[in-house]
């Protein structure tokens, strides 16, 4: 298929890549996956470079000639130096640091972009069951790897909450920074909740938060799958001077100096005295 404009297609076929991919995810992991570091120091096991491969493969056949910016690949043959109008975005295991921890706060994520925006996603928690997916429509299953995705008729739109206090915040299990806690401090009275990975930008898409905090760098690749979801769910994501999230940032190797992803656009405010430390 092509891409065109059916971005909720896009998505389905990428929630099926996302469901297919956990299964040697989720075989390393109850066997005990080993880790070494990559050259950023950041650690890889088998199970992301088993999971990339088949989302890989997959994505060339279903999507072909779009350019595909996988992590693993970068890690291996650096990022691509070209700038695109569309591309596809894919993390086999956002998270691996949870997911050697066996907390089973892991995902896979791929997403489209088109134009800087992310457009279309698939999340899935394979440890948990969960799978959020959006084009121009969001929605969220609980499903078993094994399972297909539900008919139309049973599947569960996501639409975020409007906040009330506390709020809700979200905030990296693995990389806290004094910055964060300093803004929850702004926005009190909060109830703060350490999560990994892209579970984050579902768990607002779903209204079950309000707002996720991240001071520190990220891959555009970390992010692309869950901000498309949020984005269709009526959140947004903004950069610490709160402007919009944009993609394809290819002169900064695709990586985000930050971000802060809100479930209530409307109730948006400035951290952005936080984000230097």
């Amino acid at each position: 298929m092509t891409p065109g404009d059916d971005l909720n297609a896009v998505a389905r076929e990428f929630a099926r890549m996302a469901l297919a991919a956990s299964a040697p995810v989720l075989r390393h992991y109850e066997q005990g996956a080993q880790a070494r570091l990559k050259l950023d120091q950041s650690p890889v096991t088998a199970a992301d470079e088993e999971a990339e491969a088949m989302i890989m493969e997959a994505l060339a056949r279903t999507f072909p000639g779009v350019p595909v910016v996988a992590e693993e690949a970068c890690a291996r043959d650096g990022v691509p130096r070209r700038a695109f109008s569309e591309a596809i975005f894919v993390d086999p295991l956002d998270g691996t640091r949870e997911f050697l921890a066996h907390n089973g706060e892991f995902t896979i994520n791929i997403g489209m972009v088109r134009n800087g925006i992310p457009v279309a996603g698939a999340v899935y928690a394979p440890a948990f069951g969960r799978l959020w997916w959006a084009g121009a429509e969001a929605f969220g299953a609980h499903l078993a790897p094994d399972q297909p995705l539900p008919p139309p008729d049973v599947r569960h739109p996501l639409r975020t909450r409007s906040p009330a206090a506390p709020l809700t915040v979200l905030e990296s299990r693995s990389h806290q920074t004094p910055q964060v806690k300093a803004a929850l401090a702004r926005l009190a009275p909060v109830i703060a909740r350490p999560m990994g990975s892209s579970i984050k930008f579902c768990l607002i898409a779903s209204g079950e938060a309000d707002v996720c905090l991240r001071f520190g760098p990220t891959m555009e690749w970390d992010t692309a799958a869950g901000d498309a979801v949020l984005r269709a769910a009526g959140g947004l994501t903004v950069t610490t001077d709160g402007a919009p999230l944009t993609y394809g940032k290819v002169e900064e190797g695709f990586r985000n100096r930050g971000f802060i992803a809100w479930g209530d656009p409307a109730a948006m405010r400035d951290l952005s005295d936080f984000a230097a430390g």
